[in-house]
């Protein structure tokens, strides 16, 4: 199986680390032609739970080197979602297949309006991986990840992507409601990661001040109404709880959107919280806390250049 990763970010890295040790034909496509070169030629390097360890593979912006490929597997930011499958649609023939494992709602629409929606498979990782600078990652974390497409259909290429998968490592399964699970992910994320940003602490410190735990709770019982409303059946039967014991269980991360803060980049925001406020605002369902971490995200990305350091 010809299979690509689009996107040299933590996630793509440490997949393409993992896969290219694999016997498929593996690609990690960058939009970047220079660091695209910087990762070809020095390869990747992984340290962290997995040990430390190097590996190369090919590494392209450009994708007439690639051909046509079995599966696309989309590992970007949820904003730049739209330019990456654009970029990789040269890829995609008649029997390709695209998966996403990215965070937040709404990157299964946008694929498929590119490359249509029978091609679209759906996915969430709770792999844990940090950036921590060109073509290195920390490899933070194990877990589960889940694959599957909207309609519940599970044709023989789902079961070939979790094969593969397995065998190099990462445990893979197949799920018919994936889309409660991108729900049941979101809300993890829409608990911790605004939070974090704002804040500047690791997951496991938000349950343990009053404050934040406060409005983690505020925050993830907004999402979960909403979700009620939408008649999505959430894989917990208490989220609020399994959000909290993610904080507990991953105390020493750094989550997606605090890294994103850091490094002075654009979040994800729009794409978990920013969900639930539009969502709310569609059902007319009160998420005032969610708006709120919304509107102080979004400041904090505006005032990067503005903000006292000292």
């Amino acid at each position: 199986m010809k299979i690509v990763i689009v996107g040299p970010g933590a996630m793509g890295c440490l997949l393409a680390s993992f896969l290219f040790k694999s016997k498929e034909e593996i690609w990690l496509l960058d939009k970047d032609t220079d660091r695209a070169t910087k990762i070809s030629e020095g390869g990747i390097f992984i340290e962290g739970i997995s040990g430390e360890w190097q590996v190369k593979g090919n590494v392209t912006s450009d994708t007439k080197k690639v051909g046509e490929a079995d599966l696309v597997i989309i590992c970007v930011k949820s904003y730049d979602t739209k330019e990456a499958i654009t970029h990789a649609k040269p890829l995609v023939g008649k029997s390709t297949k695209v998966l996403t494992l990215q965070n937040g709602i709404g990157n299964i629409e946008i694929i498929g309006e590119v490359v249509g929606n029978d091609k679209v498979i759906g996915g969430v990782t709770n792999l844990g991986a940090t950036l921590l600078s060109v073509g290195r990652v920390r490899h933070a974390g194990h877990g589960e990840t889940v694959i599957g497409r909207i309609d519940g259909k599970i044709p023989v290429e789902l079961r070939s992507i979790r094969e593969i998968f397995n065998k190099v490592g990462f445990e893979t399964r197949i799920s018919r409601d994936i889309k409660g699970l991108l729900w049941s992910k979101l809300i993890i994320n829409v608990g911790i990661n605004a939070l974090t940003a704002i804040t500047r602490l690791n997951n496991g410190k938000l349950v343990e001040f009053a404050g934040t735990r406060k409005i983690l709770r505020e925050a993830v019982t907004e999402a979960v109404r909403v979700a009620k409303r939408k008649r999505i059946k959430l894989i917990y039967d208490d989220p609020l709880a399994k959000v909290e014991a993610v904080c507990e269980a991953t105390a020493c991360n750094v989550c997606s959107m605090l890294q994103d803060v850091l490094r002075k980049k654009r979040t994800e925001i729009d794409y978990i919280n920013g969900v639930i406020v539009r969502q709310g605002q569609e059902l007319g369902i009160p998420v005032p806390v969610n708006a709120i971490l919304v509107d102080l995200v979004k400041t904090i990305e505006a005032s990067y250049n503005s903000a006292v350091n000292k």
